[in-house]
């Protein structure tokens, strides 16, 4: 007889108990106070749309990460929202279609159709910050101070920040001349620091010299922020845009130390994450304790082209599954008070009146056995001198 174990669930795929679900649900409350605060406003995409609309900006990204379907009305094809960032661009390019900077946050479950790492979730969490219709230096520092404040708010500690522009790599390869294949090639093996495979490829192309050094030598400026000074010697004969991405890079990087007192910042000018569809500063957060970012962000102006409205643009997204792993906050769980199954009126005001204080009142069934330890209530309601009293159990 086979015995099929329906309480399985998909590879990557997790529920939630309730001590976490409830240490989550603390954290996401006190994260959207954060961002109301700063002045961002919460907003709710659908967790389901047409492909086209999923995959743009970020989405191309994104496409083997998304789950496909056809819709039984219409018949196109629908995904289920890898990423929320793309549905949050259109929400400020068609349906707020405001001309000043607009602030905009989310929260909420997205699907991958793969991990990006042995381990991790399917079904992440995802929390972003997004900031359209600015363009300068003081809206990533302003995205970089929320991140930073969104980590302190969930207890994350020792975080430290890695930044780059893709404004860099951009510039030398259009320098070089480069096709899109070989771009891409050249971008891939960038990712992974495969200096050997660089150099070989750079061997095979029709370059100039000097650009040929310059490509190569991208996966070593990688350090403190004394790294930019030498990136200006090493790419000196860059084209002018190069050097404007550096200075723009390390005037992102002198205001954020100015405002928020940052100093554990590295410099990687080979980081190319989103390379596809960001247009300038790249950074990622990193802990000692875990082996991968926890969080991305960066500029992608040309994110709302598809909804017909290019805005500036700069954002970052974490997850919130990641940083309750991460977080060193003390959660306390609310006392519970038993109360005995309803018998009087009296009773039942005595209910009344503990829950709207905020009280947890658990209470009995007709029947059942379990008492108040076994319902780990501390406390329980007692008839006492005529009166229901809260007591110690």
């Amino acid at each position: 007889m086979t015995i099929k174990h329906h309480w399985i669930l998909p590879e990557g795929i997790e529920e939630t108990l309730p001590e976490t679900a409830a240490q989550m649900e603390t954290l996401r409350r006190d994260l959207l106070d954060l961002y109301a605060v700063w002045g961002y406003e919460l907003v709710i995409p659908p967790f389901i749309d047409h492909i086209e609309s999923l995959l743009t900006g970020t989405g191309h990204d994104l496409d083997l990460q998304t789950f496909k379907l056809v819709d039984q009305i219409s018949g196109r094809t629908l995904g289920v929202r890898a990423d929320i960032t793309p549905m949050v661009a259109r929400i400020d390019a068609h349906h707020l279609n405001r001309n000043q900077p607009t602030r905009l946050c989310y929260i909420g479950t997205v699907l991958h159709t793969r991990a990006e790492s042995i381990g991790d979730s399917r079904s992440p969490m995802q929390v972003g910050a997004e900031l359209y219709g600015h363009a300068g230096i003081e809206s990533e520092v302003e995205i970089l101070g929320l991140m930073l404040h969104t980590f302190a708010t969930v207890g994350v500690q020792d975080v430290y920040l890695d930044l780059g522009n893709v404004d860099i790599f951009r510039g030398l390869a259009k320098q070089a001349g480069l096709d899109k294949g070989i771009e891409s090639q050249l971008f891939e093996m960038l990712q992974r620091k495969a200096v050997t495979e660089i150099n070989a490829l750079l061997a095979t192309l029709d370059l100039d010299e000097t650009v040929r050094t310059m490509l190569a030598q991208l996966p070593a400026l990688n350090g403190d922020i004394g790294v930019l000074a030498n990136a200006h010697k090493v790419l000196s004969a860059a084209d002018n845009s190069v050097h404007q991405a550096i200075d723009y890079l390390e005037n992102t990087a002198t205001l954020l130390q100015q405002r928020f007192g940052i100093q554990q910042m590295n410099f990687d000018l080979a980081e190319l994450h989103g390379y596809h569809y960001k247009t300038g500063v790249v950074f990622a957060a990193f802990v000692p304790q875990f082996g991968q970012a926890i969080a991305r962000g960066g500029r992608y102006d040309d994110i709302g082209k598809l909804f017909g409205r290019n805005r500036a643009a700069v954002g970052f997204s974490t997850d919130l599954k990641v940083l309750i792993r991460l977080s060193s906050r003390s959660f306390v769980s609310a006392e519970k008070i038993f109360a005995p199954a309803r018998q009087t009126a009296a009773l039942t005001e005595a209910i009344s009146v503990l829950r709207a204080q905020g009280k947890t009142v658990i209470e009995a069934l007709p029947g059942q056995e379990a008492d108040a330890k076994a319902m780990e209530c501390k406390k329980q309601l007692v008839f006492i001198d005529e009166q229901w009293q809260v007591k110690q159990v």
